[in-house]
């Protein structure tokens, strides 16, 4: 084994300098492509194939990446992608010239070229350019995926999504519907008057969310600022100022986990529009969906994982009390007081914590037991106060805001509010919210005068709403997380040391292996202050042990859970073809994105156990120890070449 991957090793490091040597030749021939500066396109390739009759017999120019190549003696035969897809290309000696031909030969699969032909039909019927000119634009130095595993590694894809995007065409077309998507919202919004508005990404108090912002410092005035976790406060000032309908997309920060539906930087849309309330902002939220499906998919009806929705019917309005009477058979108009509900709480298996008032208990209700059922569209209303310090009461129940959350397939999809204009009421909610800071709760809102003193100025009437436009996308796509619809997702560094190897595996991957190699021998360890558990003296008999079944496991997925700070949730190739599903309480040592793909040890047939509502179908085994009065944990992980279900003896 260690052989051949030696011998594949030597044979990529062969190919890679034969490439450089190809530049070379062509530099010193006076071919150079990298002095090209343009190449006249005229067409696309689906351009091409959905006009055929039209462009039959006429000269053409694409341009694109050579991802197949057929030479046959005096005539060969090439596939070039361009942003539309495919093309063929049919290349003979006798219409490129002897010395172009000999050219082409040597050309690579990755290589960029410009292609000059005329449009025909192949004897199969594929539609295809007969070339008279070829033009190489740029010379590939590296070897893309083999074509018929493509791009798999999750890991490598989103590191190297310029790859993703040329291997894999559903990718492509994922990001480019992406972009529509933001057209679409922006099409719309314009058609209703909404104005687009660009406000600081830096600022002094990142408010406007219940969010652990990120901080940096400005050298040139040495203050320490924010990077924002809204895009609220700042808008809301517009329409104290006169603006009464505005918008922004943009990007916010929030520090905090990475899973399938978080990433710490994402895009936000916000408006606000004077002179409404929540319920004008359900009615622009059914509308702007259905506009967007209609343009970008040519329907209203989408399916995601599955699961058909419909974004054309009204959609469902129900109220935050009702839906958690509904789905946990407990009537919050009962509940009279705060020991009440902790009582309930208690009764239910919902954790709580000291600070938590009646409200932030009905609010882990809802997420505890109804979020999951709230897969059509549907707008949840009338929150608690204790949970939404920028809204407006509902005047016959002050207990409640009139605010709206809209779920779709169990997610929050968007928040709106009838907005607080009261900045005598603001500064009171500002104040709570200062106390539950100093009771722990990191991502509470801190007062920001200025915007107190722009509502004392005079904010009219106004409703507000804030959409994840990267949800928005995973839903209209199919896309399974987030990443997915991020062209640069947030990755966890590699380091220093991995760099260095990357580097170095530019030039070859036996040099990579001899910078690891020396990394190994290098790298020292100190256990001199490490404590480990006492070995258990009582004996356990062989048939016993023998009992506990372990198994190599993949990682296919893994993800925080909601609502727990240090739950994983892996989902698990253990060789028998269904997925199995794990938790681990490891969070505090790992983050999920730098544990998919690996190949851990799992015991497979403990009985299910119920965690955060979830069954946990065995356990992974990790290392534990103590350092220093701290405990540390390594997830015990093993050779990926190890295959799943492999049972351990």
């Amino acid at each position: 084994m260690a052989q051949q991957k030696q011998t594949q090793e030597q044979d990529i490091n062969q190919l890679l300098k034969v490439r450089r040597e190809k530049l070379k030749e062509l530099q010193e021939n006076g071919k150079d492509p990298f002095v090209i500066t343009k190449y006249d396109v005229t067409h696309h390739s689906q351009e091409i194939k959905d006009n055929y009759e039209e462009l039959e017999g006429k000269e053409v120019s694409v341009a694109g990446r050579m991802m197949s190549k057929r030479v046959m003696g005096k005539a060969s035969f090439c596939n070039v992608q361009d942003l539309q897809g495919g093309i063929q290309c049919y290349v003979a000696r006798d219409n490129v010239g002897e010395e172009s031909y000999k050219d082409f030969k040597k050309m690579d699969i990755g290589d960029i070229l410009g292609v000059k032909g005329t449009v025909f039909k192949t004897k199969t019927g594929e539609i295809s350019i007969h070339v008279t000119n070829l033009t190489l634009l740029s010379k590939s130095l590296q070897i893309l995926p083999e074509k018929f595993h493509g791009l798999t590694n999750t890991d490598l894809r989103y590191r190297q999504r310029y790859v993703d995007l040329i291997m894999n065409p559903e990718v492509k077309d994922t990001f480019i519907k992406r972009s529509k998507i933001i057209s679409a919202i922006r099409k719309y919004l314009d058609s209703q008057g909404f104005m687009e508005v660009e406000t600081p990404m830096l600022v002094a108090n990142a408010g406007g969310a219940s969010a652990r912002p990120f901080e940096t410092h400005f050298n040139a005035l040495n203050e320490d600022l924010k990077l924002r976790i809204s895009l609220e406060l700042y808008l809301k000032r517009l329409i104290v100022g006169g603006l009464e309908r505005v918008y922004e997309i943009g990007r916010v920060f929030r520090n905090e986990g990475l899973d399938t539906r978080h990433n710490p930087e994402f895009t936000l849309m916000e408006l606000y529009q004077a002179y409404t309330d929540y319920n004008g902002m359900m009615d622009l939220t059914e509308n702007l969906y259905h506009h967007v499906a209609q343009e970008v998919l040519g329907t209203t009806k989408i399916v995601y994982n599955g699961i058909e929705m419909d974004l054309g019917k009204p959609f469902e309005r129900i109220t935050m009390v009702d839906a958690v009477k509904k789905y946990s058979g407990v009537d919050w108009n009962q509940v009279e007081t705060l020991e009440q509900a902790r009582e309930l709480a208690k009764e239910h298996h919902i954790e709580f914590e000291e600070r938590h008032k009646k409200g932030d208990i009905l609010n882990l209700f809802f997420e505890e037991f109804v979020e999951e059922h709230l897969v059509q569209p549907t707008f949840v209303m009338d929150h608690p106060v204790e949970i939404s310090p920028l809204t407006k009461k509902k005047p016959e129940n002050p207990e409640y805001v009139e605010r709206f959350e809209f779920f779709m397939n169990g997610w929050e999809m968007a928040n709106a509010y009838s907005e607080l204009n009261d900045p005598i009421d603001q500064r009171e909610r500002f104040q709570a919210q200062e106390e539950q800071f100093a009771q722990g709760d990191e991502e509470a809102n801190h007062t920001d005068e200025d915007f107190l003193n722009a509502l004392e100025i005079g904010m009219p009437p106004t409703g507000g709403i804030g959409f994840g436009i990267d949800r928005m996308c995973m839903l209209l796509t199919d896309s399974a997380a987030i990443r997915d619809v991020l062209l640069f997702p947030t990755m966890k560094s590699q380091g220093a040391s991995k760099n260095e190897a990357n580097n170095a595996a530019q030039a070859g991957k036996a040099a990579a292996a001899e910078v690891k190699a020396e990394e190994k021998a290098a790298e020292k360890i100190d256990f001199s202050n490490v404590k480990i558990e006492p070995l258990f003296e009582e004996m356990v008999d062989f048939d016993t042990f023998s009992k506990s079944d372990f198994r190599a496991v993949k990682v296919k997925d893994c993800v925080a859970v909601p609502k727990s700070k240090k739950l994983l949730q892996f989902t698990l190739d253990d060789g028998t073809g269904t997925d199995r599903t794990i938790l681990s309480g490891i969070h505090e040592y790992y983050e999920p994105e730098e544990l998919i793909g690996k190949t851990c040890i799992a015991i497979v047939n403990l009985p299910p156990r119920k965690m955060m509502g979830i069954d946990s179908c065995g356990m992974l085994i990790s290392a534990v120890h103590e350092v220093d009065g701290q405990e540390g944990l390594n997830l015990l992980m093993v050779d990926d070449r190890i295959p799943a279900g492999a049972k351990l003896y």
